[in-house]
């Protein structure tokens, strides 16, 4: 018996990746990094700052996400988000780059606690991939 279940993240651009052979994909979701497998249970949920991992019989695959919206129904897995990158794509200017413009943002006057919040997951996350 398969294992297996559909996987498809989409950004403005174009479909980022779709993979018939997912045997297991975790994502950064607001309730915390959530695993799921072939048969979980259908959900829908946000997703905050963090790194989606996506694994295969044959390959593993790490993507950061800024933000975005997870749905799992009939073996099938969609991620929508507005901002992805290839983790093994992200080269140490890159993430820098990102990494100070969050720090920069999260010292604007106006910022609201819910924002807060993200920009730190981001700099948080962002800091563990420099060190890597």
């Amino acid at each position: 018996m398969s294992e297996e279940f559909k996987v498809e993240i989409v950004n403005p651009e174009k479909s980022f990746l779709t993979k018939d052979d997912a045997t297991e994909v975790v994502v950064p979701a607001f309730e915390g990094e959530m695993g799921i497998l072939k048969d979980h249970i259908s959900i829908i949920s946000f997703l905050k700052p963090g790194v989606v991992k996506v694994y295969s019989k044959s390959d593993e695959n790490k993507y950061f996400v800024e933000d975005g919206i997870v749905e799992f129904k009939d073996n099938s897995l969609s991620i929508l988000t507005s901002s992805i990158y290839n983790v093994s794509d992200l080269d140490r200017n890159k993430i820098e780059q990102i990494l100070k413009d969050a720090e920069k943002e999260s010292t604007e006057e106006n910022i609201d606690d819910q924002k807060k919040y993200l920009i730190n997951q981001k700099i948080e996350t962002l800091r563990s991939l420099q060190s890597n």
